[in-house]
């Protein structure tokens, strides 16, 4: 995959409530079929075998379809599945390790949620995006971190030396709040997979991006 090419605008993360290993595969084709433009895999509470075989499912979509796929948190998961790449929090194995293990062409997101974390980022250059919030309230995570608003978004993507992606309580009835700020990508759980066609889900939320973003 090439990292030149990367298309952030419309990120689909999976969510281990609504997903499992009978309808991830369908579920996460239908996404991009709709329109989105990289997927990422993310579980918490599932055991790593569980994790393994629906990581495996989602790399077959995404190969299938020539989307990229990134997996949370796991860079032992993102390895064992040939995934193209791994996205990590602040308290997961710092970019640097991992640059020394993948090297240059491998795909690093990050995860910052405050102007010093995404300043320190700047300063590494080692990560390829950025993700920052949560903009919104979410219910995604048990312990989420503060809400950081749509100010604080666009003082980030001003600042911000690497493609940002917006996460965090995101739907189609805000997207154009959002897309205010000219961010890189747009990521999204619940306003994908939670109820309805992912498909019709994708196709919506695309359709908010390219009029408002």
């Amino acid at each position: 995959m090439e990292k030149s090419s990367l298309d952030l605008s419309l990120y689909v993360i999976t969510d281990e409530r609504f997903l499992n290993v009978f309808n991830i595969f369908e579920a996460v084709e239908r996404a991009i079929l709709g329109g989105a433009t990289i997927v990422q895999y993310r579980a918490k509470k599932k055991n790593s075998r569980e994790m393994y075989e629906e990581a495996l499912l989602v790399r077959e979509a995404t190969k299938l379809h020539q989307v990229p796929f990134i997996v949370n948190d796991r860079l032992d998961l993102a390895l064992a599945v040939g995934a193209d790449g791994v996205h990590v929090g602040q308290e997961d194995l710092p970019v640097d390790a991992i640059r020394q293990i993948v090297g240059r062409e491998f795909i690093v997101g990050l995860s910052t949620h405050n102007l010093s974390q995404v300043r320190e980022a700047n300063r590494e250059k080692l990560a390829d995006y950025i993700g920052f919030g949560p903009v919104f309230p979410t219910t995604t995570k048990e312990n989420p971190d503060p809400v950081t608003g749509v100010e604080d978004l666009c003082r980030v993507v001003e600042e911000s030396e690497l493609p940002v992606v917006a996460i965090g309580g995101i739907f189609a009835d805000n997207v154009k709040e959002v897309c205010s700020c000219k961010p890189a990508g747009i990521a999204v759980v619940r306003a994908v997979f939670e109820s309805g066609d992912p498909y019709e889900n994708a196709k919506n939320l695309r359709k908010s991006i390219e009029e408002n973003c």
